[in-house]
Formats: structure tokens, sequence, C-alpha cells
């Protein structure tokens, strides 16, 4: 059901994707952007929204997760075969292992679902449980850098602030709608929320300075 925290939400989405794309393309640079959080984050988008072949709830959700698709799929495709933007790009510094969150991820998809007698329904789950961990990665590289550029801080502040819309959109429909019940996303969304709560800290702190201020991070 829509209501203005899942459209405020969506609206942050989109300006995250706005804000890299906008980097990377425009300012043809990828640093201190974690590609593995992009490729994770374009395996959730194209693992979750394979429905798009059978399932159409309505024109805004069909549009919505097309352009989460080809933002993401774009995003990765430009940090890999960009020539600034793999001179730009520093492996070395983002070398979370991925393995650590897909492995788990896949075992819960499978094991802990809506309906255990739907393929699907294993392959939204583990959608859901990775993209609850995704941002590890760009969250590890900031960590190391301890300084985040501009944009790198506003894009993923968006995508934080996406995330806590919809917590405030489930416990919306939770008293709004009967039966309205997803303990799944519930516990993923808070472990995603609660990934963000020390990079908010830190861009709160540096930001009251001014919105150019870089982040700085404890390193």
């Amino acid at each position: 059901m829509m209501n203005a925290f899942r459209i405020a939400g969506d609206i942050s989405h989109i300006v995250s994707f706005i804000i890299l794309l906008h980097k990377i393309i425009a300012g043809k640079s990828a640093a201190g952007i974690s590609l593995r959080t992009q490729e994770l984050y374009a395996i959730v988008f194209c693992s979750r929204y394979i429905d798009l072949l059978w399932n159409f709830n309505s024109l805004y959700n069909y549009v919505l997760k097309i352009c989460f698709i080809v933002a993401s799929l774009t995003i990765v495709y430009v940090m890999r075969f960009g020539a600034s933007q793999k001179a730009s790009y520093n492996p070395e510094v983002d070398a979370f292992p991925i393995q650590y969150l897909l492995a788990p991820c896949a075992v819960l998809g499978i094991a802990i679902n809506q309906d255990h007698t739907s393929p699907f329904e294993m392959v939204w789950a583990f959608s859901i449980y990775l993209e609850a961990v995704s941002i590890l990665p760009q969250l590890f590289l900031l960590q190391k850098q301890g300084e985040v550029e501009n944009l790198t801080s506003h894009y993923v502040a968006a995508l934080g602030a996406y995330r806590g819309l919809y917590l405030l959109n489930w416990i919306y429909r939770y008293f709004t709608e009967d039966d309205y019940m997803q303990r799944i996303v519930w516990v993923s969304g808070i472990v995603q929320t609660a990934l963000y709560i020390d990079f908010f800290y830190h861009y709160y702190q540096s930001k009251k300075g001014g919105l150019s201020k870089p982040v700085k991070l404890p390193v």
C-alpha cells in the first residue's frame, strides 16, 4: 500500500542513484565507491525483481523495479569498464570478502522464507537478506579511508535515509492494515538500518559545519 513514508523512501533511494551516477559519470571518478557493494546491489535487484517477467502489480512498481535494475547494472558497468572510473577505483581498499555475505544469505533464503515450495520465494528471501548487508563493503572502505568525499557521503546518507523511511512505512502499515506481517523484511530492515547509525552520527557531526564539509570517520 502506498503512503507518504513509502513514497519518500523511494524518492530517497532514487536520489542515492542519481548522486552516485553523477559522481561516477559526470565526475568521471569512482574514488571512495565500493564496486563490491554495487555488485551486491545488482544481484539484489536482479534476483528480487525477476517477477517482472510474470507479475504486474502497478505501473509505479513496475517502472521503479526497472529503474533500480538498470541503475545498478549501469553503475557496475561504468565502474568496471569506464577508463576514468577504473583509474580512480582502488581495489586494494575495497577488499571486503563478499563470499561471507553471499553464502549465508543464500542458506537463509533457502531455509527461512515465506513459502518453501516456491523457488521464487527462496530467491526473494535471499535478496532481502543480502540487501540488509550489502552496504558493509562500502562502510568498511570508508572506514579505511577515514575521510569521506562530499558526494559519496551524500550518497550513503540518501541510501540510509531510504531504509529509515521504509521502517516508518512498515510501522505505519502495521497499524493501518489488517493482517500485515512481514517478519523477514522487518528483521532484515532493522539490521540494515542499524549498520548506518555510526555513519549518520559522523555525517551529522561533520555537516554541522556546512553541507560541503567532508565526513570524518575514526580510522
